[in-house]
């Protein structure tokens, strides 16, 4: 959840690494952790792969693949303008290496996106060459000519110093930082624009130039002029001229969704055909600038907030749409404040992005759900790294307290538990990566080991063949989600009620199993490690249904003006 090597998974992104890395945390340099450069090799190592396998798939030269690439991806964000850009640099040498049948980590060790550190071992997805491995790259460099312009763009470490982009590229460093939409004309923490923080993580502005009209506001004189709280209710009905908004929503008990989480919270999610060469044409990529401008997270179909259809076609629906479902008049009422690489640590650094204001907006369901980033790490060892339960304690307290300063009296907070993570070595291991399906020679467990080396795996203590460190991972795992269980039951706050809830993942998967489903399609494939759509969506519906039976109260009345809200007020202005 906090890696932010899967940004750079096709050859345009690699001149974008240091924007888009800025999204998750960085290694500190302490020791025992290896330079950045292992998100460099990851991405050079996927790349090559995808031209080489395109060049088997579709029978042609490496040269014509590299060109098939490029032609897929689309013009915005200069995407395919860059990509040709770094294939008029980098196409002679890799065309000359892959010819020589080198490997991926061949090509990336020679043309020195990766590297071998003192006292480290080499960093491969692929099997070694038989001959030793500092005479195969000795061999290799012989092919490649030495250009200063090469070595330049390879030790080039921010785009961003360039003068041209210096501006904007500090304008969205500080978004992503603090989590805030990229435009926001009147400050208001939402925007009319979907990505870059916008309307795919809170809802919709409906008046960009007043901060008094936002989604989640109680209305102002019933909105009989405006829609001051963006939920497409306003008016006076002619009939009996009481204003709709009256009407309809007054006793209502309106209320948002609020997601304080990581990646999975977000929703990371790196499409398998981007890899996957049989599968790539010029569909892939359409997603990709969208993708991008949201830090490879799909909030808009997310377990917690999502308010599109769900693309694998299951009936289960997020969090805010059941309670858009329940109660029309919450229509636009969902913040997802989560982020790669969020954890109890260092949320505090982005929950001031928190739109609620205790006196003028109505109460929000928030769920606390920091379920990896707090035993999850890439470190070679990464036990000492874990938050032990006291300061797990302490950073929670600290969240809840802030919660307790800015929300509306009357709202609710769910603690999430942390899962057991154990599933992913034993559901993977054996199964081929994304990247390995077509010649059958990369497995997970492979995928695994070669971001453990390079020190970039999302979770090593899950994502490893160690099964002493997946048991103490998931050991810490548990004990962190008894200390949230013990401040569900202890503690209490002025404006909320408390509540914990398990994350029982096996649960998931022995119900989507009993629906002919397998335990791997509830994985993201690309990764191996990320809760895909369809699991998050269940454990949404699942957590519903608790809510529903347990603690009725936090989710408020179904609202019997449903039907006539529709009737008058058609989508509400969609989302």
């Amino acid at each position: 959840m906090r890696s932010p090597w899967e940004v750079l998974l096709v050859a345009p992104l690699l001149l974008l690494l240091p924007l888009h890395t800025s999204a998750s945390p960085a290694y500190d340099g302490r020791p025992g952790a290896r330079p950045s450069n292992g998100h460099t090799c990851a991405a050079c190592v996927v790349v090559v792969s995808v031209i080489e396998q395109l060049a088997q798939v579709h029978n042609s030269t490496v040269q014509a693949s590299m060109k098939r690439l490029c032609d897929y991806l689309p013009e915005k964000l200069f995407l395919k303008t860059t990509c040709y850009l770094v294939v008029h640099m980098y196409g002679p040498s890799i065309t000359k290496l892959l010819a020589a049948k080198m490997t991926a980590d061949v090509v990336c060790h020679t043309l020195e996106f990766c590297q071998q550190n003192p006292g480290q071992p080499v960093c491969h997805l692929y099997p070694l060459p038989k001959a030793p491995w500092q005479f195969t790259l000795a061999k290799a460099s012989q092919s490649v000519e030495k250009s200063p312009t090469l070595k330049y763009f390879r030790g080039s470490t921010d785009i961003c110093s360039l003068p041209f982009l210096a501006k904007i590229c500090q304008k969205i460093k500080w978004t992503i930082k603090n989590s805030v939409p990229f435009r926001d004309v009147d400050s208001d923490k939402y925007s009319i624009s979907p990505t870059l923080r916008g309307c795919h993580w809170r809802g919709r502005d409906c008046d960009d130039g007043d901060p008094r009209a936002s989604p989640g506001r109680r209305p102002d004189h019933w909105d009989v002029h405006r829609d001051s709280n963006c939920n497409g209710i306003w008016g006076v009905d002619p009939e009996d001229g009481i204003p709709y908004e009256k009407k309809f929503c007054e006793g209502s008990e309106p209320r948002g969704i609020v997601l304080l989480g990581d990646s999975a919270g977000a929703h990371f999610h790196v499409p398998p055909e981007w890899l996957t060469a049989s599968q790539m044409s010029l569909k892939s990529f359409f997603n990709l600038p969208t993708a991008l401008t949201d830090e490879l997270n799909w909030p808009q179909l997310s377990g917690a907030t999502g308010f599109l259809n769900s693309t694998s076609g299951i009936k289960e629906k997020s969090i805010y749409l059941h309670l858009r479902q329940r109660n029309r008049c919450n229509h636009r009422d969902y913040q997802n404040l989560s982020k790669n690489g969020a954890s109890s640590r260092n949320l505090k650094k982005f929950i001031e992005s928190l739109s609620r204001n205790p006196l003028s907006d109505h109460p929000a369901i928030v769920i606390y759900a920091m379920i990896g980033n707090d035993v999850c790490n890439g470190r070679i060892d990464p036990v000492p790294e874990m938050t032990t339960p006291e300061q797990f304690y302490s950073n929670v307290m600290e969240t809840l307290k802030y919660l307790n300063s800015r929300l509306p009296n009357g709202s609710h907070v769910i603690l999430y538990g942390l899962p057991d993570g154990t599933f992913l070595w034993d559901t993977l291991h054996s199964r081929h990566h994304p990247l390995g399906q077509l010649n059958e020679d990369v497995t997970y467990e492979q995928f695994y080991s070669f971001l453990s080396c390079l020190q970039v795996s999302p979770c090593h203590g899950w994502m490893s063949s160690n099964k002493t460190l997946r048991t103490l991972t998931s050991q810490r795992a548990e004990q962190l989600s008894q200390t949230l269980k013990k401040i569900a039951a202890s503690k209490t706050f002025t404006n909320f009620d408390l509540f914990y809830a398990d994350f029982d993942f096996q649960e998931i998967m022995k119900r989507w199993q009993e629906r002919g489903g397998e335990p791997w399609q509830l994985i993201e494939p690309s990764d191996g490690f990320h809760p895909s759509e369809v699991a998050l969506l269940l454990l949404a519906d699942s957590l519903w249904d608790k809510v529903q039976r347990q603690w009725p109260q936090v989710l408020g009345k179904e609202n019997p003006f449903n039907t006539q809200i529709e009737q008058v007020f058609g989508d509400q202005g969609g989302h």
